[in-house]
């Protein structure tokens, strides 16, 4: 990964532990207290850290089927279990991002080929970008996606100024520099915000954590751990409100 400025010091794994706790807070005030706003509240802070940590994991991938497949997978177990639970075909974050990470690959693709590429190789990878963004707004329509198209779109924000290719010659070209990303996220979070209006403005507290964002994992490799909790987390707490 890149070097971090000096006074960066969350890791990634910081990072998802918080989005988690977050997580954790905001699924407590849906489903058993919605009365207490506060918890909502607190819990608009975790999508967007979740995001930008997708974007960095569809940046730093070494297996982009693996990622793509794990997440997407794991959002359709979480689907029949939301489900059986609430008899609602709404779609989970796990399918947001999913979606997510495709349009990521496709405009990693176009990057790619901006770089690299022949014109008609510019002009096929820029129409597969556009189709993925104009299909995304379409399901939109016909589907409840959680958070919605600015939703889906958010870890793209996230890495748009993300280039990673190779010169003739083998050399990887990269260009990342955090506080870049997290400007271009921050216009994402922003159009997020505006459109869905309420209390998602508090989401916008999360760019401050974001600032201190190391560049760096962590550690310790807690990657699966934070796959099983999502679903996990869920599981228990539906428990917990059936049981009373």
């Amino acid at each position: 990964m890149e070097k971090s400025f000096k006074f960066t010091f969350l890791s990634s794994n910081v990072i998802k532990v918080l989005a988690s706790i977050f997580m954790v807070i905001d699924h407590v005030g849906y489903i058993l207290f919605p009365e207490l706003t506060i918890l909502r509240i607190l819990g608009r802070l975790s999508m967007p850290l979740f995001a930008f940590m997708i974007a960095e994991g569809a940046y730093y991938t070494k297996n982009k089927i693996k990622y793509f497949s794990l997440i997407f997978v794991l959002g359709l177990i979480f689907q029949v279990v939301f489900y059986v639970a609430e008899q609602s075909l709404y779609m989970g974050i796990l399918i947001t991002f999913s979606i997510s990470i495709l349009i990521i690959y496709a405009l990693q693709f176009f990057q790619l080929k901006l770089n690299n590429g022949s014109l008609l190789e510019k002009i096929y990878s820029i129409l597969l970008f556009a189709l993925l963004v104009a299909l995304t707004y379409w399901l939109n329509i016909v589907l409840q996606i959680d958070y919605g198209f600015w939703g889906c779109l958010l870890p793209v924000f996230g890495s748009v100024l993300r280039i990673k290719s190779t010169k003739p010659n083998g050399t990887k070209i990269c260009f990342n520099v955090n506080l870049i990303n997290l400007l271009t996220f921050a216009i994402g979070l922003t159009l997020l915000c505006l459109f869905s209006g309420g209390i998602q403005y508090y989401a916008l507290l999360t760019l401050p954590i974001l600032f201190f964002y190391s560049g760096k994992r962590g550690k310790f490799n807690l990657k699966y751990f934070f796959y099983i909790f999502y679903p996990a987390h869920m599981v228990i707490i539906y428990g917990i409100a059936f049981l009373l």
